[in-house]
């Protein structure tokens, strides 16, 4: 029966420091990753942790640290939209791959623009050690303010912020727009649309200059624009009135994958098919891509690396690192039957 047991309570800093023969300063070192400790006293120690099953105390350890060991990921969306997302799902993922080997835990706070003052409130109390923030909006500038305060990564640059923001992962999403259009027009399409992203988001500005930039230097001019919300249902209202203002578009580019989807039905209920009458081209690759019917051609983007190289960086930072101010991810173009 071991210590711990035998007392009738949790055991101590003061017991593993007995069962190891060493002083409790020594354990608390070992326990906060001390190296001026020689390797044979720490496997004594270690050892004595796992004999008695000891726990440290975070919040003591925090006390002394100054240090909760916790992150805040920020998500300005509704519920309904980051769970129907793919893009979120892919991009916590990868949050979550990244502190798995660290002492950091990871809290998910999902708010609109009309609560924002409860979250800065809670992020600023001493709950949490640093703050990623992805979808930010225009307007959101308590989020990207906070970076005065607290070590702040943003998923994506934030548009019209009050003041600089220097921490930034992002995916080169006007290059991989610019894949989009390219590849419509090596396929020979020439009335080639776009649905859009909202206009307040960084993604939605980026992919539509890379889109008609593309178009450009092609010496060819939108065939219409569109503007949607990332979803499914916004993807459909776009392509319909797309086909009304003009039906001979030949070739569509959504700002995301669910616009695409989207589009698919507006596409059938108009009696045409893709790709035969109309291409289609996505932007994401996400989970529903490659079985949509037909499947659909896409940009790639890293969103699990995303997230991965977002929690990578705010740990940095909260630990007192030089890391770059922006750190841009490729994307690449995913070539399937919808072109």
């Amino acid at each position: 029966m071991n210590a711990s047991m035998t007392s009738g309570s949790a055991p101590t800093l003061e017991m593993v420091a007995a069962r190891a023969g060493v002083s409790r300063a020594t354990v608390s070192r070992v326990v906060n990753g001390s190296p001026k400790v020689s390797p044979d006293v720490a496997s004594a120690v270690h050892e004595a942790i796992a004999a008695l099953n000891y726990v440290p105390n975070r919040a003591a350890r925090s006390l002394a640290s100054r240090r909760t060991h916790a992150i805040a990921l920020v998500v300005p969306e509704s519920t309904a939209r980051v769970f129907n997302d793919p893009f979120f799902a892919t991009l916590v993922q990868g949050v979550g791959l990244a502190l798995a080997d660290t002492e950091y835990t990871l809290s998910m706070l999902l708010e609109s623009e009309a609560h924002i003052d409860k979250t800065r409130r809670y992020l600023l109390g001493g709950n949490v050690d640093g703050t990623l923030v992805v979808s930010h909006h225009t307007g959101d500038h308590s989020y990207a303010n906070l970076s005065r305060s607290l070590p702040v990564v943003f998923g994506g640059r934030p548009l019209d912020s009050t003041e600089r923001v220097n921490h930034t992962v992002d995916v080169d999403n006007t290059r991989g727009a610019t894949q989009a259009a390219e590849h419509l027009v090596e396929r020979g399409r020439r009335r080639i649309a776009t649905i859009a992203g909202p206009l307040d988001m960084p993604p939605g500005v980026d992919r539509l200059r890379g889109f008609a930039d593309a178009l450009e230097r092609a010496g060819l001019s939108p065939a219409g624009v569109e503007h949607g919300d990332f979803s499914p249902a916004s993807g459909a209202v776009a392509m319909r009135r797309l086909l009304e203002r003009d039906p001979a578009i030949d070739a569509v580019f959504a700002a995301n994958d669910q616009m695409a989807i989207g589009a698919y039905s507006a596409i059938a209920d108009a009696g045409r098919s893709v790709p035969h009458d109309i291409a289609v081209v996505g932007f994401d690759d996400d989970r529903y891509a490659a079985t949509a019917m037909p499947p659909l051609t896409t940009v790639h983007q890293p969103s699990v690396e995303m997230g991965a190289e977002m929690a990578r960086t705010l740990v940095r930072l909260i630990e007192g690192e030089e890391v770059p101010e922006v750190t841009l991810l490729p994307t690449s173009l995913v070539v399937r039957e919808s072109t």
